[in-house]
């Protein structure tokens, strides 16, 4: 049986799944371990935002409000390597508009300000980060009460996509990594040598202990890093729903080689979004425009896209696609029953969807198993 296509203008698409917004109250907390961990975060409010941005998101929030709801469901927010818990400040700030706790967190040692953990140590504390956030906002938060702890989700980019991955039960498996760099070594986690210092680490022997929390029950992840280092047996544990974006020019994260062997070896229900003329740092949060001038080397590194793609217009129909995967996933929402897995979805550009990272030889279980989105 041929899987139900479906095609709606992006206005449609994000009419019919995006709830109306409320206003959002924001905390800052440090959450206690061997190193301390910075977070922030955003949850529905009733308190009135001010007029004028008060926070370094570039964003008016209620900083203290008294949350509103009960049973929130929680989604931690994982950046990339050398990010902080802002570089996706425009999703928190949506998944709170929409109903949910979002908590982004400053990974210590791999972080804008402090890089000192190498890739064989980060590979491992960054899932043990999550946990503990998680941790936090369940027991020592003052508003935990207000959670459900059965709806917890993660959304990660880049080495945040990994940390998601290996937080929710995947395995990377060390010795397919070195294999892939030895026959791609022009890949660029390869070529700048993050799989050579991995090789030369207690990684390779097996030594180290990768964590998972059983607690997190639906990740979604954009150019997730080092999808090559995950086959059968390292995603066989991972069986929660995982929702997939990847950049049809991403150069650090080309989806051939780290979104196709995800979508190929996870055994669960598996969304796939590939964004037309998106680089790698599309999926970071909108840059501030002052940051031309302030540090033009940033600004050309990660603010600037491809001519004729607007980042702020495809962050809106993004971050309404990761409210809908969340509310499908963790609340099970009446209101979005119809966009699922089995739906796919143009943005209105004229451009058609189609499985993602299959090569025809799948079988008809997973055909049927995978859906993509092309926007």
């Amino acid at each position: 049986m041929k899987p139900r296509r479906s095609f709606w203008s992006a206005a449609l698409f994000l009419s019919l799944i995006a709830p109306s917004a409320q206003a959002a109250g924001f905390e800052r907390a440090t959450v206690a371990a061997a190193q301390p961990i910075d977070i922030g975060i955003w949850y529905p409010s009733d308190d009135p935002p001010p007029d004028e941005f008060n926070t370094r998101f570039r964003q008016a929030v209620a900083i203290g409000g008294e949350p509103t709801g009960e049973g929130l469901p929680l989604v931690v927010l994982s950046h990339g390597n050398g990010g902080w818990m802002g570089g996706h400040a425009d999703t928190a700030l949506a998944l709170a508009e929409a109903g949910f706790v979002a908590v982004a967190l400053t990974h210590p040692g791999d972080n804008y300000k402090d890089k000192s953990a190498p890739p064989s140590e980060w590979m491992v504390s960054r899932p043990r980060h999550i946990s503990s956030v998680i941790d936090f906002m369940l027991e020592e938060w003052g508003h935990s009460r207000r959670l459900a702890p059965g709806q917890i989700g993660v959304f990660g980019f880049s080495a945040g996509g990994y940390t998601a991955l290996v937080a929710a039960g995947a395995t990377p498996d060390i010795a397919l990594a070195i294999e892939h760099c030895a026959g791609n070594p022009a890949e660029f986690l390869c070529r700048i040598g993050t799989i050579d210092k991995v090789a030369a680490s207690s990684l390779r022997t097996g030594d180290a202990a990768f964590s998972s929390d059983p607690r997190i029950r639906a990740i979604s992840v954009a150019a997730p890093g080092l999808g090559f280092a995950f086959g059968r047996d390292g995603l066989a544990d991972l069986s929660v729903p995982v929702q997939i974006w990847s950049g049809s020019l991403d150069d650090r994260v080309p989806q051939e080689t780290n979104v196709a062997p995800l979508v190929q070896w996870l055994p669960g229900q598996v969304e796939v979004h590939v964004v037309d003329q998106a680089g790698h740092f599309a999926f970071l949060t909108p840059c501030n425009p002052a940051t031309e001038d302030a540090n033009p080397r940033l600004w050309n590194r990660i603010c600037v896209d491809t001519p004729g793609f607007d980042r702020t217009a495809f962050h809106d129909i993004m971050n309404a696609g990761i409210i809908a995967f969340f509310d499908r996933t963790l609340k099970n929402s009446a209101s979005i029953t119809d966009y699922s897995a089995s739906a796919l979805i143009s943005a209105g550009n004229g451009a058609m969807a189609r499985p993602i990272g299959g090569t025809g030889r799948r079988s008809d279980r997973h055909a049927a198993r995978v859906r993509g989105m092309r926007f």
